[in-house]
């Protein structure tokens, strides 16, 4: 794993420190030494005698695969069915991470969520190359999100009449699945209250509230995104934003709703505290966000290991947590490697395009934790939007720092869209790459695009400006390091959710 892959499992893990870095960093290389194994046997079985015995973790994740000899079959039955179970609950020990970080953590509020439970937080400006806390955010809306807690009563959502402005706020569960939508596309323009309801809750609404589809758990995510036309519009988003409303059933209609201000969420254990925080917090947050009644079966199955709601992992054999380590170890790495070997996609001129279910992936954990949670928290409904990835050229070869790409479009092969469309250039860590220009992407609302001579568009994806009136259409990229376009389409036609319309490839122009 890279040094900015690592970035982004260490977001979720914690930096070791200090007597529980050497154990954390045993269980880290037990699980790239137990990948590597399997993929490169002859040359682990000649290195072998050389493993440090002082490091036992490690030695013991590779043993079996190199003598062929199984010491104690429990703590192999607790890695492989732990693989199973960490995959099952990536998106909960992610969101863990990622509520407490928000809701508890202030940073820099102006562009990184800080809020109480049930209260929104809004962006005060566009996204740029300082936010650092990857997940690949667009730099076309200005976000607002909130934490809302569903257990004791519904929340009332609220929004003013947005105009032909493009609005959306993304409701998405737990296991970072969407179940419904508030915006321009599902319930359109004009001013309105929409009750955000609870697993169970059965009860009465006033008559100006429109009830949305239940939640599937306890605790939701909004995530809200406005469109912002340039930064001189961004005040005008600003205006709307404070006339977004979270109001708990109990308070709507009151003139002065007093919403508590709780910041009394689940702190996440840290694997650098503890190797098995992971499988604590899971545990946590199972209990506290109960999984559907169909998944029975399985979690009978993770009850074995000590993994499932309320349980304690502690009170397993000491084999089943070093199983259980390793199974956390590993699974980082494998679902960072899922993402960019494409699998999950179709390919059309090396662009992925998302299946039908992104967004709500559901029963297939795999996809749900890796291309739904760890890429992006959550994703959208390719209804609402599809966002096409690419990690190489027209050749097939990656693209690099330093390289100079064009992205052709003729002139009736544009992104077709009834809001609009956008290129967004990322970094490996699935941040903004920084730049002198302080451009972060392009598309069909950029002013003063160049128009080529025979009607299409050129977008130039290079680190120096091309020079003339190709610098209008310029996207920067890294100079050294790989990197990674995402082409958004906002309300994409049909063609798009369906891959007829064939976005072009990335061509590199040779120096």
């Amino acid at each position: 794993m890279s040094a900015a892959r690592q970035h982004v499992w260490e977001r979720i893990s914690g930096n070791p420190v200090g007597a529980t870095a050497a154990v954390t960093r045993a269980a880290n290389a037990a699980g790239r030494a137990a990948a590597h194994a399997i993929t490169h046997p002859k040359a682990v079985i000649d290195q072998a005698v050389r493993l440090p015995r002082e490091l036992p973790t490690l030695w013991r994740a590779v043993a079996p695969i190199v003598t062929g000899h199984i010491d104690d079959w429990r703590r192999e039955y607790a890695y492989t069915l732990g693989e199973q179970a960490f995959v099952y609950g990536f998106p909960y020990i992610y969101n863990a991470r990622i509520r407490y970080n928000w809701v508890t953590q202030e940073r820099d509020p102006a562009v990184v969520p800080y809020a109480p439970v049930n209260h929104f937080w809004h962006a005060q400006r566009l996204i740029d190359a300082t936010y650092r806390d990857g997940g690949c955010p667009n730099n076309d809306t200005l976000y607002s999100l909130a934490w809302v807690d569903l257990s004791e009563e519904p929340v009332i959502l609220s929004h003013p009449d947005m105009g032909d402005r493009y609005f959306t706020f993304e409701l998405v569960g737990i296991t970072s699945d969407n179940f419904d939508y508030v915006g321009q596309r599902t319930t359109g323009p004009r001013a309105g209250h929409f009750a955000l309801v609870g697993p169970g809750w059965d009860g009465d609404l006033p008559r100006e509230v429109r009830r949305l589809q239940s939640a599937p758990s306890p605790w939701i995510l909004v995530l809200g995104r406005t469109l912002v036309s340039g930064k001189e519009d961004v005040p005008h988003v600003r205006a709307l934003q404070r006339q977004y409303r979270l109001v708990p059933l109990s308070q709507f209609g009151k003139q002065r709703p007093r919403v508590p201000q709780r910041r009394d969420v689940l702190k996440p254990i840290e694997a650098s505290e503890d190797p098995l925080g992971p499988w604590k917090t899971l545990n946590a947050m199972l209990a506290e966000n109960p999984p559907p009644v169909h998944h029975e079966v399985l979690l009978r199955q993770f009850a074995e290991i000590g993994v499932g709601p309320g349980l304690d992992v502690e009170e397993q054999p000491q084999a089943v947590k070093d199983g259980l380590m390793r199974a956390a170890a590993v699974g980082g790495p494998m679902l960072e490697q899922q993402i960019f070997s494409g699998d999950w996609a179709h390919f059309v001129n090396g662009w992925r395009y998302p299946p039908p279910q992104m967004g709500r992936f559901g029963d297939d954990f795999l996809k749900r934790a890796a291309d739904q949670s760890l890429i992006g928290i959550t994703a959208n409904d390719p209804a609402e939007a599809v966002y096409l990835v690419n990690f190489e050229d027209a050749e097939g070869n990656k693209l690099t720092g330093g390289g100079r790409y064009e992205l052709h479009f003729d002139e009736d092969h544009l992104p077709p869209v009834d809001a609009f469309w956008s290129v967004t250039v990322y970094g490996e860590d699935m941040n903004l790459v920084p730049n002198k220009a302080d451009c972060y992407s392009i598309g069909d609302r950029t002013p003063g695009l160049t128009i080529d001579s025979d009607g299409g568009l050129t977008l130039h994806l290079q680190s120096e400006p091309p020079g003339g009136s190709k610098d209008a259409n310029w996207l920067p990229i890294p100079k050294t390091g790989t990197w990674f376009p995402v082409l958004r389409m906002y309300r994409p036609h049909t063609e798009v959710i369906d891959a007829r319309w064939e976005c072009p490839p990335l061509t590199s122009i040779p120096d």
